[in-house]
């Protein structure tokens, strides 16, 4: 089966370059990525870092419940005075 004039062989020679230039790419980064982070990090500090997630995981969900609670009671807001003016235009009294 010829696709654009290759043959299958071409074909595969193809794959296999990409594959290798991926590879490469990936052994590069990780090889920048063990040079440079090298940082030495206390472990009480990181032991303090875990733990404290949980509780700043609640703080964040809680502020957000506040912002969406507080977000709803000023949409129902608009929506009750846009749907009265609605009203009135079909309801005079």
């Amino acid at each position: 089966m010829l696709i654009y004039g290759n043959t299958p062989k071409d074909i595969m020679k193809m794959m296999w370059r990409r594959k290798i230039k991926l590879l490469s790419i990936t052994v590069v980064i990780a090889v920048v990525v063990m040079l440079t982070g090298t940082a030495k990090a206390d472990p009480q500090t990181v032991i303090n870092n875990i733990t404290s997630v949980p509780g700043k995981l609640h703080n964040h969900i809680q502020m957000e419940i506040a912002k969406t609670k507080e977000f709803q009671k000023e949409s129902w807001a608009k929506s009750k005075i846009q749907f009265a003016n609605l009203k009135k235009l079909f309801i005079k009294e």
